[in-house]
């Protein structure tokens, strides 16, 4: 078990002492996360520092490798740690879901981490976010048009006391979206008749960071490529669900049009006799593109 010495080591919990190791494995939503102790107990009053701090290894759930279980959001668990490492909130560029990390500081108790995370309205009405950033230093310079093809809106937004300037909810950047997937179907001794049709394992997105971020918003899963900056391009990123189509409503509605389609597909048979069922295996791209 990964963790078996947590429970050799202090048998009860009524002992001196803390009854848990130095090194904690987590389990959080399926992502493993392995910290100290004392960096869960940080926070005095928080969830965490409650369940780590008052009370036993035993009382706390665990998954089959013996990692305490927490049944929460596992991709944004990592800035609630970072936070508790050194009570600074550090956050990429470009972060769409402040909102929802705010949901889960406010779930484990983490009030100062809610404030920060919290819009502010100032006297004049706009929103500002007091939330640190890890690349501000561009942020201070004076924004202007670009120079290639058309002006570009921006606003000016108050990052923990700089300036910095991000594309206004009006202004939609050109450019390539490529969804991809690999699906399967068995084809049987009758051509016309399909024992089973398409079934989507995964539906992949290529493209530009941002651009991507736009779209799909909550749906896209960030996991095999975080912290991406919004002007590099990833082909790491899916989605969370299985549907092509709804895919390709999102596209549509900002803007965006299908351009061009490829599929390659292998056919294999599930003995070696000719005569029984064909399984087709095929990955499929399409690419939209927004002038």
């Amino acid at each position: 078990m990964a963790l078996a010495d947590t429970e050799r080591a202090v048998p009860g919990c009524g002992d001196s002492g803390s009854p848990f190791s130095e090194i904690i494995e987590l389990n959080v939503g399926g992502q493993v996360y392995v910290t100290r102790h004392t960096t869960l107990i940080a926070v005095p009053d928080s969830l965490l520092w409650t369940m780590f701090n008052r009370k036993c290894p035993k009382e706390l759930a665990r998954d089959s490798k013996g990692r305490f279980f927490l049944d929460r959001d596992g991709f944004l668990f990592r800035y609630i740690l970072d936070y508790l490492r050194d009570l600074n909130l550090v956050l990429p560029d470009y972060f769409p879901e402040k909102s929802r990390l705010q949901r889960e500081a406010d779930f484990f108790q983490l009030r100062d981490l809610a404030k920060q995370l919290s819009p502010r309205v100032s006297k004049d009405n706009s929103i500002s976010e007091e939330i640190g950033h890890s690349d501000t230093e561009e942020g201070a310079q004076q924004c202007g048009p670009s120079g290639g093809g058309g002006a570009e809106t921006l606003r000016m937004v108050s990052v923990g006391g700089a300036t910095t300037r991000t594309p206004s909810l009006d202004s939609r950047k050109s450019g390539y979206i490529t969804i991809g997937y690999r699906g399967s179907y068995t084809i049987g001794r009758d051509i016309q008749t399909d024992a089973k049709f398409r079934r989507v394992a995964r539906i992949t997105v290529c493209g530009k960071t941002a651009l991507a971020k736009e779209v799909f918003g909550d749906t896209l899963n960030e996991s095999r490529d975080p912290d991406r900056p919004p002007e590099r391009y990833t082909s790491r990123y899916y989605l969370k669900y299985n549907f092509l189509e709804q895919a390709f409503d999102k596209l549509t509605e900002v803007g965006f049009h299908m351009v061009a389609c490829s599929s390659t597909g292998t056919c294999a048979y599930t003995s070696n006799d000719p005569n029984e069922d064909k399984i087709w295996t095929s990955y499929t791209e399409y690419v939209f593109c927004r002038d």
